[in-house]
C-alpha cells in the first residue's frame, strides 16, 4: 500500500522539476511513511511513498523492467501475484524483486492494458513508457484505491489524493458547484467529477492512456447482473460461495507483516474473522469501535464473536466529544463534504490499529451491496409489491417489518411512514426507482445553498446497455455499487480513514470473483422475502453462533448532532460565524444559523437536518483547509531515498 504521484509533460520536452514532485510526494507521507522513491527523466517524474507490506527488503518503488523502458509506481495489492509471477517466469521473464509491483510491470510488458483482466486486487497503477512517451493509469474494478488527475498547461498531473495535485505550482483549490450539489444529493461526488474544479477522478474499472498524440479513457470492467439461464440447486450455490469466500480471505492474508481484522458485531465481519482463524492464522488480533451512546453501540456482539473465536480483542470507545474534535482531520483526509460523521470513528479505529503496530486489517465491506443486505433493497421490494395495488391498506403494513423499531410506532407515525414511502410509488418504470426516495430526501439539503441549484434527479453516468434487462433487485444493486460503494463507503469510510494512519484495509467480499458470482445468483438467494443476504446467512449458520448469523442488519452510524452540540468543539463557533459563511459563499448564513440553533436546542434532529449539519460543517472545513489556509507539508529531503536520472 502506498501513495503515488507524478508529472508527465505531454508537450515540448521539459524536465519536470524534481523538487516539485518531492513536494507532491510529501503531501502523501501519511499513506506511506516507510520509504520514498522517485524516477525522473526529461519528460516524466514518478513518486512513491511506501507502506511496506510485501517484500520488505527489495520492494522499493519506482521499479523498472529489464531494459528500463518501463517504470511503475503502484498503490495497492495484487493478491494473485504469486501465481502470475510463476506464469511469467515460465515465459522467460526475470525478476529483481519479490514484489507484486514488478509482476504488474512484466505483465503490462506482455499484454498492455489487457493485463488488468488478470489481476485480482485493489490498486491504482501508473506506468511510464519512456520509449513511447506514454503514461498508463489504471484503477481497480470497484474503486477500492483512489486515483486523481489534472492538466496544468502541457503537463498531466496525477496523485492518490487531490492534496498532492494541489501541491503543484499554480494549482488552486476551488469547489465545483456541480460536485457540491452531487455530494448533497447522492452523499458523494460521482466520478469522474471531483470536488475541486480542474481535478478529475479516474472511475473504477477504467484505465487512461496519455501521450503527446492522444488522451484516452477506457472501461475494462463493470458489474453484470444477467443470471445464468439454468439456475442450480441452492446447495451448489452455497458450496461455491463458501469456496470463493475462503479463497478470497486466504489470498488476502499474503503479507510480510502481521494482519488483523475489524469486528463490527455483524454477520459480514464475523464471517471474515472466522475464516481467517479457520483457514489462515492460528492467532488473530481483532479491532472494534464501541460507542458511549448505547443507541450506536454494538460492543456486546463484538465481544461475543471475539470470545467465540478466541481473538486478542482491542476496542476504542468513541465519545461525542472525540468525534467532534477529530472531524477537521477527517475532512482533511476525506477531501470531500460529508453528510455523516461515520468516518470519524473509523479514523479513530485505524489509529488504534496503528498504535498496536499493525499495518493491515481485513474487513467485511461489500457484502451488503453484492448480496443485498441494505434496507434500501427491502424498501424497493415492498414498494414494488405495494405499487401493484396502490390503494391497498394491507400492503404498506409490510414497511413495519423493515426496521426493528417500527413495530411500536403510533398510528400517526405509521401514517407518516406510509406517506413518505408513497412518494413516486407507481413510477416503477424508472430505472432509478429504488433510489429516488433517498435522493429526493437528501436533495432537500440544497435548500441551505446560497444559490439553490436546479435539482439533480439521478447521477449523470450512463447506465450499462443491459441495465433494462436486469431484475429490479439487480438494478438497485448496481445503483448502490456505482453511486455509493466506491465514492463514499470505500473512500470516505474506507481508504481515506485507514490510510490517514498508514493502515491498509482488505475486503474479501470485494474479490472480483465474489462480486461476479453474487451478481449471477438468483434474487431469492440474496433477498428471500424480506430476509437479507439469505445465502450468506446459511453460510453463517455453519460457522457462527446463532445470535450472530440470525441477527438483523444494523447499519453502521455515528452520532451527528451530539458530536457538535453536546460539548461543541472549539473550532465550531468561528467556522460557522456569519462572516465566514459569507466569505466562503456556499450557504445562506441566516438559514445555517437557524439550523444550528435548532440543533443546539433540541435533543433530536430529523435525518435530513442531521445530514445538513454534517454537510455544512464539513464543507466549511473543506473550504478552510484547502482554499483559505492550504498549507504544504514541510519538505523533507531526507525522505527521498532514491532518485534515478536518465
Amino acid at each position: 500500500m502506498c501513495g503515488i504521484c507524478g508529472v508527465v509533460n505531454l508537450g515540448e520536452a521539459e524536465r519536470p522539476e524534481k523538487r516539485v514532485v518531492h513536494q507532491m510526494l510529501e503531501m502523501l507521507r501519511h499513506r506511506g511513511p516507510d520509504g520514498f522513491g522517485m524516477y525522473c527523466d526529461a519528460q516524466a517524474a514518478l513518486g512513491n511513498a511506501r507502506l511496506s507490506i510485501i517484500d520488505l527488503a527489495t520492494g522499493d518503488q519506482p521499479i523498472a523492467n529489464e531494459d528500463e523502458t518501463l517504470w511503475i509506481v503502484f498503490n495497492g495489492e495484487i493478491f494473485n501475484y504469486i501465481e502470475l509471477r510463476a506464469e511469467l517466469e515460465q515465459r522467460g521473464h526475470r525478476f529483481r524483486t519479490h514484489s507484486d509491483t514488478e509482476v504488474i510491470l512484466h505483465l503490462y510488458e506482455d499484454l498492455g492494458p489487457a493485463c488488468l483482466e488478470q489481476f485480482n486486487g485493489q490498486f491504482a497503477i501508473a506506468i511510464w513508457d519512456r520509449r513511447r512517451r506514454t503514461l498508463f493509469l489504471a484503477r481497480d474494478r470497484l474503486g477500492v484505491r483512489p486515483l486523481f488527475y489534472a492538466r496544468a498547461g502541457n503537463c498531466l498531473l496525477f496523485g492518490s489524493e487531490m492534496k498532492s495535485i494541489l501541491a503543484y505550482p499554480g494549482q488552486r483549490a476551488e469547489l465545483d458547484p456541480q460536485a457540491l450539489q452531487e455530494a448533497f444529493t447522492f452523499w458523494s461526488v460521482q466520478s469522474p467529477r471531483a470536488i475541486f474544479k480542474g481535478i478529475a477522478e479516474l472511475p473504477p474499472g477504467h484505465y487512461l492512456l496519455a501521450s503527446p498524440e492522444k488522451f484516452e479513457i477506457h472501461p475494462y470492467w463493470q458489474p453484470d447482473f444477467i443470471p445464468p439461464a439454468a439456475p442450480r440447486p441452492a446447495q451448489e450455490y452455497l458450496e461455491q460461495l463458501e469456496s470463493l469466500l475462503i479463497d478470497a480471505a486466504r489470498i488476502r492474508l499474503r503479507a510480510d507483516v502481521p494482519l488483523g481484522a475489524y469486528l463490527s458485531g455483524g454477520l459480514d465481519s464475523s464471517l471474515v474473522a472466522t475464516l481467517i482463524r479457520r483457514y489462515g492464522q492460528s492467532e488473530l488480533e481483532t479491532f472494534s469501535i464501541a460507542f458511549s451512546d448505547p443507541a450506536f453501540d454494538e460492543s456486546a456482539f463484538q465481544q461475543q464473536v471475539a470470545a467465540f473465536l478466541g481473538t486478542r480483542h482491542n476496542v476504542i470507545e468513541c465519545t461525542y466529544e472525540q468525534i467532534g474534535q477529530v472531524f477537521p482531520q477527517v475532512v482533511w483526509h476525506a477531501e470531500t463534504p460529508l453528510l455523516r460523521t461515520a468516518p470519524a470513528p473509523m479514523f479513530l479505529l485505524s489509529g488504534l490499529v496503528r498504535s498496536k503496530n499493525f499495518k493491515v486489517v481485513l474487513t467485511g465491506e461489500g457484502a451488503d451491496e453484492t448480496l443485498a443486505g441494505y434496507d434500501i433493497f427491502k424498501e424497493m421490494a415492498v414498494r414494488r409489491f405495494w405499487a401493484r395495488r396502490p390503494d391497498s391498506k394491507i400492503r404498506p403494513l409490510l414497511l413495519r417489518r423493515l426496521y426493528r423499531d417500527i413495530a411500536h410506532l403510533s398510528d400517526g407515525q405509521v401514517s407518516f411512514l406510509e406517506s413518505f414511502f408513497r412518494q413516486g410509488l407507481t413510477e416503477t418504470d424508472s430505472p432509478y426507482y429504488s433510489h429516488l426516495i433517498r435522493w429526493n430526501n437528501t436533495r432537500r439539503l440544497t435548500r441551505f445553498f446560497r444559490e439553490p441549484p436546479q435539482p439533480l434527479t439521478h447521477p449523470n453516468q450512463p447506465l450499462p446497455p443491459a441495465f433494462s434487462r436486469w431484475t429490479p433487485l439487480a438494478q438497485a444493486q448496481y445503483l448502490e455499487i456505482s453511486a455509493f460503494l466506491s465514492p463514499y463507503l470505500l473512500s470516505s469510510q474506507g481508504d481515506r480513514m485507514a490510510m490517514a494512519n498508514s493502515v491498509e484495509g482488505r475486503y474479501p467480499f470485494l474479490d472480483y470473483r465474489m462480486v461476479e458470482f453474487a451478481s449471477r445468483l438468483p434474487d431469492w438467494l440474496k433477498l428471500c422475502g424480506l430476509t437479507e443476504k439469505y445465502l450468506l446467512r446459511q453460510l453463517g449458520a455453519k460457522y457462527l453462533p446463532e445470535t450472530i448469523w440470525r441477527r438483523g442488519k444494523k447499519p453502521y452510524r455515528a452520532p451527528i448532532r451530539q458530536a457538535f452540540f453536546a460539548r461543541p468543539p472549539d473550532y465550531l463557533t468561528d467556522l460557522l460565524a456569519e462572516k465566514n459563511l459569507a466569505e466562503s459563499g456556499y450557504f445562506q448564513p441566516a438559514a445555517v444559523r437557524a439550523l444550528m440553533d435548532k440543533a443546539a436546542r433540541l435533543e433530536t434532529l430529523s435525518e435530513v437536518d442531521s445530514m445538513a449539519v454534517a454537510g455544512i460543517i464539513s464543507t466549511q472545513l473543506l473550504h478552510q483547509s484547502f482554499i483559505k489556509d492550504f498549507r504544504l507539508n514541510p519538505l523533507r529531503e531526507e525522505h527521498i531515498q532514491r532518485y534515478v536520472a536518465l
